[in-house]
């Protein structure tokens, strides 16, 4: 096994930029000139014209790359790209940021799209160059990709460069390969407007679940809510084939798949192994997308850039999961829907947080919570951590890359915050604001730290629950919250003796429902839920006193006290 400081430069690489009579010019003070980097350098001519969100207009990209540890000169051949790109701005909110990010097509001198490997990554037409902004250290995202592909799922590769825009010095930036199907990207099978019976009608294609930004969008919305008496609707967007491009009889094909594996998954018996949910996703992808979420606990985990693939049904007729996607607001990154804590399960925050579910557009499919309930899907994702923990996902191996990524971009990372002048700055949405890059480093691996070792705690007591032999209740039953008196957690657990419909909510002493936990059908077993008393998200800010909590599953209602001491 090659180490990972050499696997670092050999599999990934990097790209960094520089500027050679390029002034860095983003403050009136302290401007210097920018002349060579140890990274590769990106420069974009637009010969006049603006940038815009869309469409995309033609300008002249150069890429100056001499190879891994020798440096490049502003004054160098631009020796790795020199021609034509369509190029626009991308992002959603990120828009709003000084410091853009954009989508490239790479382009012939007569408009027609072109292939190249761009930095030695696989040829394509398509690739986004990712401004770094609000995530202060530049590595969130990369980490994230790389943790995936470390544990043998496709995600983008990368590298990292220096942008100069019409001789303006931009900063460090990130060359990404964009999702797309690709026998070097998602690897299934090609569709054409042609293939309309069959099995080659049935794949491949790409979904996405996301916001309706931009031009071009195309999909439905899902007969089934993301919870019970929810106004919101799941959009499911076509990825692959792209909205013009894909056939009417193509979108009924995969809008009935679709549709065929939603109901599977709202009927009571959705956890059967043979005809359950098992029969028609890839669980495997599912459970590695679960983890990779909740182990950074991105606050738009499940319900924005939730892409999903489909091959032909003779080469896998099941769902898969993933690729993942755009992750600069994870690993502690985000002051909202409690995001920033190094406890607590995501998905349950963004199931059951009354403010969340009533205040936001954006939800999580109704299936995610049914797969994080059931029993079995737990014992996959637990047993899948803690085999990942021994290698692929242990501090040190992620810290021996965080060092690497720091390495090789310090000298850029200079330059880029005189450009842009942001250290000890709020910069939406951070929720710790470092003074120096040191800080924000010590802290993204503090929070890695912690987060870990909760998620070691948690899923360590669903392997042991999984270790004794489980049997279905024969009763109903709402326990004592434990601990009791509290302060500031507790954990309220109850068991079904049958499929019921099920209600769990706190009220105070006048009786005032302070929050639902529960609100859904749910199969037999045994369930747990936290209520924590503190400030934001899922928490509530409790005052001392006497609370209660009641359970109504179908003829079932029981009631018990607890006590929160300060």
């Amino acid at each position: 096994m090659r180490p990972i400081f050499l696997t670092v430069f050999l599999s990934l690489g990097f790209c960094a930029q520089l500027v050679s009579q390029t002034t860095i010019s983003g403050t009136n003070e302290n401007q210097f000139v920018f002349t060579s980097s140890n990274l590769p350098i990106v420069v974009l001519e637009t010969h006049g014209q603006t940038i815009k969100n869309e469409p995309k207009i033609t300008i002249d990209m150069g890429i100056i790359f001499n190879g891994e540890g020798v440096r490049n000169n502003l004054t160098d051949p631009q020796n790795n790209y020199k021609g034509k790109i369509g190029i626009e701005i991308r992002g959603s909110t990120s828009q709003w940021f000084p410091k853009k990010q954009y989508a490239v097509e790479l382009r012939t001198n007569i408009n027609t799209d072109t292939t190249a490997s761009l930095l030695g990554l696989p040829a394509e037409s398509d690739w986004i160059l990712y401004a770094p902004y609000t995530d202060k250290t530049f590595f969130r995202d990369v980490l994230t990709y790389w943790l995936t592909a470390n544990i043998g799922r496709y995600a983008s590769r990368f590298k990292f460069c220096e942008l100069v825009l019409n001789g303006e010095y931009m900063g460090v930036y990130v060359l990404f390969e964009k999702i797309k199907r690709d026998k070097n990207r998602v690897n299934i099978s090609k569709i054409t407007v042609a293939d309309s019976i069959g099995d080659n009608l049935t794949g491949g294609y790409i979904l996405k679940i996301d916001k309706e930004d931009g031009s071009g969008n195309d999909g439905w919305k899902s007969i089934y809510p993301p919870y019970l008496e929810a106004t919101q609707k799941i959009y499911w967007q076509y990825h692959y084939p792209k909205p013009e491009d894909i056939t009417p009889e193509q979108k009924t094909y995969i809008q009935k798949y679709i549709e065929d594996f939603e109901t599977l998954i709202y009927n009571p018996d959705y956890a059967d192994p043979l005809t359950g949910y098992a029969s028609i996703i890839d669980v495997p992808s599912f459970v590695d997308f679960f983890l990779l979420n909740e182990m950074c606990k991105s606050v738009d985990a499940y319900r924005l850039s939730a892409f999903m693939y489909k091959d032909k049904d003779s080469k896998n007729r099941k769902l898969f999961m993933g690729p993942v996607w755009d992750y600069n607001l994870a690993w502690g990154n985000s002051d909202y829907y409690d995001a920033s804590l190094t406890y607590g399960w995501h998905i349950s925050y963004l199931s059951y947080n009354t403010s969340f579910l009533q205040g936001d557009m954006f939800q999580v499919p109704f299936w995610w919570k049914k797969l994080v309930n059931d029993k079995n899907f737990q014992k996959q994702f637990a047993e899948r951590w803690f085999a990942l923990r021994q290698n692929a996902f242990s501090v040190s191996t992620i810290f021996n890359f965080i060092d690497s990524l720091r390495s090789v971009t310090d000298e850029a990372r200079i330059r880029n915050y005189e450009r842009w002048k942001i250290l000890g700055t709020y910069v939406w949405p951070n929720y710790y604001i470092g003074q120096t890059y040191n800080d924000e480093m010590n802290y993204f691996k503090n929070w890695i730290t912690e987060r870990f070792s909760w998620m070691d705690a948690e899923l360590r007591r669903i392997v042991d629950v999984h270790e004794t032999s489980e049997e279905r209740p024969s009763s109903f039953r709402l326990f004592q919250n434990y601990p009791n008196p509290f302060n500031p957690g507790t954990v309220i657990s109850y068991q079904l003796a049958v499929f019921s419909k099920v209600s769990l909510r706190v009220y105070d002493v006048l009786g005032n429902e302070i929050t639902t936990l529960v609100n859904e059908e749910q199969q037999a077993g045994s369930y747990n839920y936290e209520l924590r008393s503190a400030t934001g998200g899922r928490n509530y800010e409790l005052s001392s006193g006497i609370y209660f909590y009641q359970l109504r599953a179908g003829n079932f209602v029981q009631t018990r006290k607890m006590v929160l001491l300060r």
